[in-house]
């Protein structure tokens, strides 16, 4: 089943009113190979759980992690993966491209 965008969004809005920390992850430009395209979103809650999708695989992991900063911190950020990264090869976008994503609290 595809997710939407408005599968992700309603899902946010409805752990936030079961009472769960939530972020959301958005992509914001993408440069070259990138799997999923600018707007993509993710929703993440504070125990991990999330739908959607920002890039696939060990990407969305990291993303993941950092969501849980943000949500704790309520400190937005802004996240960059790209092949000349190191931090690119360890989450494997090493496809040669690069994507910017940023992850905000959900209050």
């Amino acid at each position: 089943m595809d997710v939407t965008e408005s599968d992700v969004l309603a899902a946010a809005e409805r752990w936030r009113r079961e009472g769960r920390g939530v972020a959301l992850a958005t992509v914001l430009e993408t440069w070259g190979s990138a799997p999923r395209p600018v707007g993509s979103r993710l929703v993440i809650d504070a125990e991990g759980n999330f739908l959607g999708s920002v890039s696939g695989g060990c990407v969305e992991g990291a993303v993941v992690g950092e969501a849980a900063d943000v949500i704790a911190s309520g400190v937005p950020r802004t996240l960059e993966f790209g092949v000349a990264d190191e931090a690119a090869w360890k989450v494997g976008l090493s496809c040669g491209g690069k994507i910017a994503v940023f992850v905000e609290r959900v209050d």
